[in-house]
């Protein structure tokens, strides 16, 4: 079973609600929440902004192609990116922008802080996606809040570790399951996510599907305006293991799919090691090699560079 909860009612500490919350944080790594700052209409925007981009012709998009570029930002190819080593590529298409460190910031140059990159077309689609960004972050931040209560810390415990987020905003395109794909072939394979929590805004479709702890798959799904939450590997070590990262797929289906997540990560230097255990664990150290084991442009610059 995966919540459905009021984003009003985790900020008011209901106790209900708070309940519901730690079972899911702590259970299933799932939940899905609404009567959040961002409305229906605003997540119709940026999503038709998403699929304005997508529909735009390859020669169009490949200026901005990761493997091209090199970048950790821009459009990335159906196929460019592999998160489980046991599939194929996934066939799906993205689209990364992260925080905009002020010009001449040294930490331009590590990969999770890499400069956005954005396309000539549609005319408007950096200031939307610039703004989602900023209110998406707000709502993370929110809900991170409400986690801390829920599993005994203090609410602010992770204020502090954002000032600069590591935080990267995706735009994920799942076209029609292709008819060659076998069972290899995933719009995204199964996996955890990486970092600490994730908010995904969907177009409403389905194929979403997260992992039950004794086997098997749930669905799920939100429509625009709804959030679905869950929390990555980073989290989890953080939170002693207290909070639960939990493997996920979309499989794909007959129809195309949008989703948009945004994956709220600290500062660099912030130490994600368990708390109260003595240790530091960078939480950009954590992110770059999980980055590295999964962008297929970037597997191929550390096979060159071995071969060199």
């Amino acid at each position: 079973m995966i919540p459905r909860l009021d984003a009003a009612l985790m900020a008011a500490g209901d106790p209900e609600t708070m309940a519901q919350l730690r079972e899911a944080a702590t259970g299933t790594g799932f939940f899905t929440v609404y009567n959040t700052a961002i409305s229906a209409e605003r997540m119709q925007v940026v999503l038709a902004g998403y699929r304005a981009f997508f529909r735009l012709p390859e020669a169009e998009k490949s200026r901005i192609d990761m493997a091209r570029t090199g970048a950790n930002r821009g459009w990335g190819a159906a196929g460019s990116e592999q998160v489980d080593p046991d599939a194929n590529p996934d066939y799906k298409q993205f689209f990364d922008s992260g925080f905009p460190l002020p010009a001449g910031d040294p930490r331009s140059d590590l990969a999770v802080y890499a400069p956005n990159r954005w396309p000539d077309t549609p005319a408007d689609f950096q200031d939307e996606i610039e703004s989602y960004y900023r209110e998406a972050c707000a709502v993370a931040m929110d809900i991170l809040r409400a986690i801390a209560r829920a599993i005994g810390a203090a609410e602010t415990y992770f204020d502090g570790a954002f000032d600069t987020p590591m935080a990267l905003l995706r735009g994920n395109f799942y076209p029609e399951r292709p008819a060659w794909a076998t069972a290899r072939d995933f719009g995204i394979a199964t996996h955890t996510d990486y970092g600490c929590l994730t908010l995904l805004a969907t177009d409403g479709s389905p194929g979403l599907e997260v992992r039950k702890r004794g086997g098997g798959w749930i669905p799920v799904s939100a429509p625009p305006g709804e959030f679905v939450i869950n929390f990555g590997e980073m989290m989890e070590m953080w939170t002693a293991g207290r909070v639960r990262a939990t493997p996920h797929r979309v499989i794909g289906s007959d129809h195309e799919r949008i989703s948009v997540p945004l994956f709220f990560n600290p500062s660099y230097d912030t130490n994600v090691a368990p708390m109260g255990s003595g240790e530091v664990i960078k939480a950009g150290e954590h992110l770059t090699k999980r980055f590295s084991e999964t962008y297929v442009h970037l597997q191929d610059q550390e096979r060159s560079a071995e071969l060199n």
